[in-house]
């Protein structure tokens, strides 16, 4: 075998390794020039997918009980409101959908005591380890009966350690504001019935959580707070 044969053989058999690499260098080349534009798009959805911290997705995504900021109007029963004061103001039963276990209804504003939290239609672990929760076995805001909120101690409701008799409590719904006014503060032991009350004909709010307002553990206590109604729609049942 001569000397140009050799080479020859050579050159093929660099040819045969190195026209594949580059072939293979082209197409992630030209992949890579595909996918740049959505780069950003696939590594917040990696986040999403393969984290396990809280994301914060927007407030007005998922929660169709508070309109979102800017021109966005009340939904449905913005028609049924008129001028009148809002404490006088009637919105039809027929006009509001029911809330479901786990959904947001809105916000809870105590300012007096630093508490600014979502409020939720249920009040499981998961409604408390993301805002304070109402207990479903009383009634919504407006509809003229006992509504009850718990929260944890040591997150949202450690404020209450600030409670006082005339501070104000706000609620805020889409079909309207309510707005309570602290008329007393409680502690009774977690199996005391009587600390609420259901039956009662009237709009009333109680608040509760552990005591002490610092104690990690679960307590035997529970801080009650009771508020009367002073302002918000008022939901006719009888439409």
């Amino acid at each position: 075998m001569d000397e140009n044969q050799s080479s020859n053989r050579l050159i093929s058999g660099m040819n045969f390794i190195i026209l594949p690499v580059i072939f293979c260098i082209l197409i992630l080349a030209i992949s890579a020039a595909l996918v740049y534009p959505y780069a950003n798009e696939f590594a917040e959805m990696s986040k999403t997918y393969f984290t396990d911290r809280d994301i914060d997705i927007p407030s007005d995504c998922y929660d169709i009980f508070v309109p979102a900021d800017g021109d966005s109007e009340e939904p449905e029963v913005k028609s049924v409101m008129d001028s009148k004061p809002q404490e006088q103001r009637t919105i039809p039963l027929s006009s509001i959908s029911y809330p479901y276990y786990g959904q947001r209804l809105g916000e809870l504003i105590v300012e007096d005591c630093q508490i600014y939290a979502s409020l939720y239609f249920g009040d499981g672990n998961n409604e408390l380890n993301n805002g304070v929760g109402m207990y479903t076995g009383g009634y919504i805001p407006g509809y003229g009966k006992t509504v009850m909120i718990a929260g944890h101690n040591n997150t949202d409701f450690n404020g209450f350690k600030y409670a006082k008799k005339g501070q104000k409590v706000i609620i805020r719904t889409y079909y309207g504001t309510y707005t309570y006014e602290i008329t007393d503060i409680q502690v009774k032991t977690s199996t005391d019935s009587s600390a609420y009350d259901f039956s009662l004909n009237y709009e009333n709010l109680i608040m509760y959580t552990c005591y002490p307002f610092d104690e990690l553990n679960l307590t035997p206590y529970r801080c009650f707070v009771y508020a009367k109604f002073v302002s918000g729609p008022v939901i006719d049942k009888n439409d």
